[in-house]
């Protein structure tokens, strides 16, 4: 779904602060309580939101993924604007690989004009979307097909991406915590992440605005192990400050990069 403005910054509050009560949101907006219900509803229906009596969270934990049709449909926006800062970014004739994750896809269907690309990828949305672009060569890893999002994890798709050192490694992510941690949910999905990390000469993390403060399991690498990041708004503290600090690149989709 594509998100009001009230919506997404009923979102950011929740992100930033925690669970709400409905009489503190209709505060805080300053609307009426049949207004924050009706916004919550639909949050909650599109599975962005979690209700329980009297308040809202965060749904999921950190220990699960929130269902890959929902991501789908999750700040689709800002993921199309990443992913086309992105494509420009990318040149013709370069080697790269595409890791998991729905932010990722929409690179691709971005890519589909570029010519001489060398793309290894472990997921098969990627690879049916860029083997329809006849001046690109895809490779696929090998590996256990997770069912419920089509990425392939497991050591033999470790030992497969260790094969290749490319020019730039494009890796998505579940959540940047406070501590500059980039952290996932699949320990199997990150071991090849991490591989993927260790064969770019260039990596880069695509990540909208929702991912920052949002905790997981398992830690995959630290924010200054990134050269780029594309982001769709201007990073809150304390990432600003660990982009600096870490002299990561940071390129707001739709802004100049900074």
């Amino acid at each position: 779904m594509n998100l009001a403005p009230r919506h997404t910054h009923l979102l950011d509050v929740v992100r930033t602060h925690g669970p709400q009560t409905i009489e503190a949101l209709a505060e805080r907006f300053g609307v009426t309580l049949q207004t924050v219900r009706r916004d919550v509803q639909r949050l909650a229906e599109a599975g962005l939101l979690s209700r329980f009596h009297g308040g809202v969270r965060l749904p999921g934990s950190t220990t699960e993924n929130i269902a890959y049709r929902q991501r789908q449909a999750m700040e689709s926006e800002a993921k199309t604007r990443i992913a086309r800062a992105i494509a420009q970014r990318v040149p013709n004739g370069c080697s790269l690989i595409l890791n998991i994750g729905t932010t990722i896809e929409a690179v691709a269907r971005e890519l589909m004009q570029h010519q001489g690309l060398r793309v290894i990828t472990n997921n098969l949305h990627v690879a049916a979307l860029l083997s329809a672009n006849p001046s690109c060569e895809v490779i696929v890893a090998g590996g256990q097909v997770r069912g419920a999002d089509q990425g392939i994890v497991g050591e033999a798709t470790v030992d497969f991406m260790r094969q290749f050192k490319v020019d730039i490694g494009l890796i998505g992510i579940s959540g940047i915590e406070a501590d500059g941690t980039l952290r996932d949910f699949d320990y199997r999905e990150v071991k090849v992440a991490r591989t993927i990390i260790g064969q770019s000469r260039e990596v880069w993390l695509a990540a909208d605005h929702s991912k920052f403060n949002r905790p997981a399991m398992v830690e995959l690498a630290r924010l200054d192990e990134v050269d780029v990041l594309f982001t769709d708004e201007p990073p809150p503290p304390p990432f600003d400050t660990l982009l600096t600090q870490g002299d990561v690149e940071c390129v707001v989709a739709g802004r100049e990069a900074s």
